[in-house]
């Protein structure tokens, strides 16, 4: 045994372990995803046995109870899964649509109950089914504290009304979690509630959204007309969705920035091997000085970007989420993306007119790094948030 397979980290997730996780996502993207990448952007999905592949190897479960079919890990294990597969996979839609589930069962693992999730969880992570977190609505953006859908209380069923959108495999899910008013006369984040939502119930109808990116994952506009769900349903306490929700976005937003992190290092990657072995006037263009100042412009921010995604990583994995970390965790958000949107542009820009061209990975991110940008909390919004945090 070396020393990197005995090293055990205070998590119980050893390097040996990180180290195979990274290797397994790795040989599943190059296998399963790159050759066909481009199709499933041109068909405008990722196919749905996609996601029992990722299943068979572990990678939907990981971070899940074992009785409900999952394997417990870090978020050190969780993030280096999502790094590599944007590294390697190249694909934001895709990364968004496969792992959609991390946005919409934290809360049914929190907050429901052991019966509910028992039902839901487990095809989930066998990806028999899809889960999705439905937040946002038209003209509400990320003023959560705005949303009109309503619940009304109708014996042993919630009577929901009113519509969601920019909801990623909002097309394809079959349960959604789902913020509404239980108390329609509340106003701001008071009388909130979150519901699991059957996809199947009668009342839900979808409406495919075209984007400037993301193009192989499904993103709809739902809109429910009267539909039932059961009272059972509810998660956590009735009026308490806002703290619920709260509480997701500080997870999804450390796992953007991972997400963030990875497409910086694909861009730098492919601006690298194409610098290599691009001839421009008798030499490679690796040789020239500006080319090379570009590449280390792009790893200075790769490596202060991972240096921070480990360390608030690692904080909260012993549990050190107070309100300082929630403030460094919205401007990592904020770094991660604006590194992302740099490393994009100076790839392209490397890359001259290949980078103009369809199929090349700094193409597609240079398309997708807005959504990043603005998804999970507006720029604007997690400056905003932090200062508040920070008591200023």
């Amino acid at each position: 045994m070396n020393a990197e397979t005995a090293t055990m980290h205070a998590d119980g997730f050893s390097a040996h372990e990180l180290r195979a996780l990274i290797d397994t996502v790795e040989r599943f993207a190059r296998e399963e995803i790159v050759p066909h990448v481009a199709a499933w952007e041109a068909a405008g999905e990722i196919p749905r046995e996609l996601y029992g592949k990722a299943a068979g190897l572990g990678l939907l479960g990981l971070g899940y109870p074992e009785h409900l079919g999952g394997t417990p890990a870090p978020w050190r294990a969780r993030n280096a899964l999502s790094q590599t597969l944007a590294r390697v996979g190249g694909s934001g839609g895709l990364v968004a649509s496969l792992l959609s589930l991390n946005i919409g069962l934290p809360p049914v693992l929190a907050h429901g109950s052991a019966e509910l999730q028992a039902a839901v969880v487990p095809p989930v992570l066998r990806g028999d089914a899809i889960a999705a977190l439905g937040i946002t609505e038209p003209g509400g953006g990320s003023d959560v504290a705005s949303l009109r859908t309503t619940a009304r209380r109708d014996g042993d069923h919630y009577v929901v009304n009113g519509e969601k959108v920019f909801i990623t495999s909002g097309m394809r899910c079959d349960w959604l979690t789902l913020a509404a008013r239980t108390a329609p006369e509340s106003k701001g984040a008071s009388g909130i509630s979150m519901l699991l939502v059957p996809c199947d119930a009668p009342g839900l109808s979808r409406t495919q959204l075209d984007k400037m990116g993301w193009h192989c994952s499904d993103t709809a506009h739902l809109r429910f007309d009267n539909l039932r769900v059961p009272v059972s349903n509810l998660l956590g306490e009735e009026g308490g969705g806002f703290r619920i929700i709260m509480g997701n976005f500080n997870g999804e937003r450390l796992a953007m920035s991972a997400i963030a992190l990875g497409f910086s290092q694909a861009c730098f990657e492919e601006a690298l091997s194409w610098a290599r072995q691009r001839q421009t006037f008798g030499a490679p263009l690796i040789e020239r000085q500006v080319i090379r100042h570009k590449l280390m412009d792009m790893q200075m921010r790769v490596q202060s970007t991972q240096a921070w995604v480990d360390v608030l990583t690692a904080r909260a994995d012993a549990g050190d989420t107070g309100t300082e970390w929630v403030a460094q965790v919205c401007l990592l958000k904020n770094h991660a993306t604006q590194a992302m949107q740099f490393c994009a542009d100076a790839a392209v820009q490397i890359l001259g007119g290949m980078g103009f061209m369809r199929g090349t990975v700094s193409e597609r991110v240079y398309r997708e790094v807005k959504v990043m940008m603005i998804g999970g909390g507006a720029e604007e919004i997690m400056k905003e948030l932090a200062a508040r945090q920070s008591g200023l």
